[in-house]
């Protein structure tokens, strides 16, 4: 199954020039923990960063700075990790896992953003997976010992 399947595609997003305290608005209203940070080309949005409320607090919060005066394009981080939309959950997570982050953009050959993807995301549906499997094989029991009356 292709990872663009199952990314979120309602994604909360904020530019380079979001301050900080516009930035810990947007979270705080559309009760997320994350923005992602995107340049518009040709009125696409193209991820270039992700900003978590941690980074607010870490960066900024507990410096004493003044949130309306920084930038999430200051504060976010500089290398980001995308999955194109047809990579698959597995090799997504392999990605995730190697790079060492919790959510990944899932963007379109192009680079224009298609959704995000979160651990927990991908934990509720191997969650969901399993439970499956696990029926399966409750199933089977059952039609094993009806066959055998």
């Amino acid at each position: 199954m292709p990872i663009g399947d199952i990314c979120v595609r309602d994604v909360v997003t904020a530019t380079p020039d979001t301050t900080a305290q516009q930035a810990a608005k947007l979270l705080r209203e559309n009760h997320v923990g994350d923005l992602l940070v995107v340049d518009l080309i040709n009125g696409n949005r193209v991820p270039v960063g992700i900003v978590t409320d941690r980074d607010i607090v870490v960066a900024i919060v507990a410096l004493e700075l003044d949130p309306a005066a920084i930038c999430v394009g200051d504060i976010m981080g500089q290398e980001l990790e995308t999955a194109q939309e047809d990579d698959g959950i597995f090799e997504t997570i392999q990605q995730m896992r190697s790079a060492g982050v919790r959510r990944i953009p899932v963007v379109t050959r192009q680079g224009v953003l298609v959704g995000i993807v979160s651990t927990d995301d991908l934990i509720q549906l191997l969650a969901e997976e399993m439970m499956d499997l696990a029926k399966l094989i409750s199933r089977e029991q059952r039609k094993e010992v009806g066959a055998r009356r």
